[in-house]
């Protein structure tokens, strides 16, 4: 069974937005800045936790920004997100897939 998560944060006038889809087979995991994929990350099994993936925000000089994905062993909610930027983190809250 194919599992979804979705997390989302705005910050500083930007959008960022983490999906993950999980199964058995394969795991994939894209990170989104302002609605376009800046990272992708695809693994054969259920995922390797923590991860990392980084991007920046499109600005002058462009930001950049580390996302980190970890297992939280609560079965209502297995992964928690938090976005690493400018030296601050900021947890991200998780939404309904779509």
């Amino acid at each position: 069974m194919r599992r979804r998560y979705s997390f989302h944060l705005d910050e500083n006038g930007h959008s960022v937005t983490v999906n993950v889809r999980s199964g058995t087979v394969i795991t994939e995991t894209e990170l989104l800045v302002d609605g376009k994929e800046c990272a992708f990350h695809r693994v054969h099994g259920h995922g390797v936790y923590p991860l990392l993936l980084s991007g920046q925000l499109a600005e002058e000089p462009p930001t950049p920004l580390a996302i980190r994905l970890e297992r939280t062993g609560a079965s209502e909610h297995p992964l928690a997100c938090t976005l690493e930027l400018a030296g601050a983190h900021h947890p991200m809250p998780e939404r309904t897939a779509r």
